[in-house]
């Protein structure tokens, strides 16, 4: 009797095949991310993430990555710019919808932000080094990649301490150095909440935070 699990995943990989032969390099290109993405998710490991088995899910021959990637630090870089550029996305939206007061935008751009890293703990981790510890020298990789990675999210934390700053709701003279401060905050929570999820967090833990490490002053009423 024949594993139907293994026909599906045959069958898949055989379509795979077929569509990946149009020529259509970007597609595959980002087929590649998403298989890198998914071992990523299922696994927390990035050792997972092997050249032979992405290319097994995606349904091509190893060889096939080559010309979109060089070696497997590459594809997990990838997968990491993606992640973050997702995740300015996100806080862009949220100061969208936050409407024009400083303070309440810097509270829903760290509230996303806590928000992203609870709902995918695994590319969370692998996007911060938790899961993914990149090396140079034996990879394709540069300084200048690892340095950039995520500069412009916490631009966007910067911007919003900075409005508060022009506002008078916080005191800083260095808001560079403050919206590093409170990212690291913020990083703590994020990660504690998942390796500590039985602990008995206060409801207003995050609001805590963020005043306590933005130096907001408190609301004197609604």
């Amino acid at each position: 009797m024949k594993d139907t699990g293994s026909v599906t995943a045959s069958a898949r990989a055989k379509q795979a095949r077929i569509r990946n032969r149009r020529g259509e390099g970007g597609r595959l290109r980002e087929e590649i991310i998403d298989a890198a993405a998914e071992l990523l998710d299922e696994t927390g490991d990035q050792h997972a993430v092997t050249l032979r088995a992405v290319a097994r899910r995606v349904g091509i021959a190893t060889p096939s990555i080559y010309p979109h990637f060089p070696d497997q630090p590459a594809i997990l870089l990838a997968v990491v710019q993606r992640e973050f550029t997702g995740l300015e996305s996100r806080l862009d939206a949220a100061l969208g919808q936050a409407g024009g007061d400083p303070r309440r935008r810097l509270l829903a751009v760290c509230e996303t932000y806590l928000d992203f890293a609870g709902r995918h703990p695994q590319r969370y981790r692998t996007m911060f080094g938790g899961l993914w510890t990149p090396s140079l020298g034996d990879s394709s990789l540069t300084e200048t990649d690892l340095v950039t990675l995520g500069a412009p999210c916490m631009l966007v934390l910067v911007a919003a301490l900075g409005d508060c700053v022009a506002a008078g709701s916080v005191t800083s003279t260095d808001v560079s150095a403050d919206a590093t401060a409170l990212w690291v905050g913020l990083h703590g929570l994020a990660h504690q909440r998942v390796v500590s999820p039985s602990f008995p967090w206060p409801q207003d833990i995050t609001e805590r935070l963020i005043t306590s490490l933005a130096h907001l002053a408190e609301t004197t009423g609604t």
